[in-house]
């Protein structure tokens, strides 16, 4: 009989698995057997455990982020995004954006993905981003009527995505540090 449950070990090697099939074939080649072949599972097992091949690939990749942005508070903005953007070694974080290129071709043809990015993996990370944001305007950092507040994720993403695009070179955490210092950081006054 098969277990329903899937052990907290079995999971972590299933979400691997996933990301490793993505990075090779791309999430359009990537199927539900290939993956069930990967893991020596069964299609039926994941779609039990899934349901659809959007949700799953999206808790992989939430399985990956393992720390919420809303969980580091070091007592400063400055230290808040030092925490948050060395949690990732520069390989890890090469890997990532590579993931995140790819799959941000793959939204535009996938509207089922681009649900579940947006419910799994980027609404809790906004939250969390928020929830950065609003302890340093409770300590006094940041004014609340900053315009630049808003502009915060697409500073952050357009960070990760334009490296690439401008300089033909991987983001890494000295790029990244670099520009929340010099760009982020200033536009909000602090």
């Amino acid at each position: 009989m098969a277990r329903t449950r899937l052990t907290p070990e079995r999971e972590s090697e299933l979400y691997a698995a996933v990301l490793d099939l993505l990075r090779e074939v791309g999430y359009d080649a990537l199927t539900m057997d290939a993956v069930a072949a990967r893991t020596r599972s069964s299609k039926a097992t994941l779609y039990r455990q899934w349901g659809s091949k959007p949700e799953l690939v999206v808790k992989a990749l939430r399985h990956n982020k393992p720390v919420s942005l809303g969980e580091i508070d070091t007592g400063s903005l400055r230290g808040d995004f030092h925490v948050a953007l060395s949690r990732n070694d520069d390989c890890q974080m090469e890997k990532d954006s590579a993931l995140m290129r790819g799959l941000s071709q793959a939204v535009h043809d996938n509207p089922d993905l681009h649900k579940a990015l947006r419910e799994l993996l980027i609404e809790p990370e906004m939250t969390g981003l928020d929830l950065l944001m609003r302890r340093a305007v409770d300590r006094g950092e940041l004014r609340p009527d900053n315009p630049a507040l808003k502009y915060i994720p697409h500073m952050l993403i357009g960070a990760l995505a334009a490296r690439q695009l401008v300089e033909d070179r991987a983001v890494d955490q000295a790029f990244l540090i670099d520009y929340v210092d010099s760009v982020v950081l200033p536009a909000l006054g602090v």
